[in-house]
């Protein structure tokens, strides 16, 4: 019972992970994809251009948000571990 319990904790921590990891890969082509999605409405390529690079510098930015919260929590546990070893 307690391994199922295991796993099932795993699975869980694992498809969080999955829509994270999905999150990312469709904020990272956004860019590319309003800049088709636009060709294909017939805009011309200084509009194009503009988006595409206001769309992927927004990407940007919310990745950094997830990625600084990853940074955060290693830096928390180093920090934890070295004033555990001073005492």
């Amino acid at each position: 019972m307690a391994k199922l319990k295991k796993t099932l904790e795993n699975l869980s921590n694992f498809l969080s992970q999955m829509i994270l990891g999905l999150i990312l890969f469709s904020l990272s082509f956004s860019g590319l994809g309003i800049a088709l999605l636009l060709r294909h409405l017939r805009y011309n390529g200084t509009i194009i251009a503009s988006f595409g690079v206001l769309t992927a510098g927004i990407a940007m930015f919310l990745s950094y948000l997830v990625f600084k919260g990853y940074i955060k929590t290693d830096e928390e546990i180093v920090t934890s571990e070295q004033i555990k070893k001073k005492k």
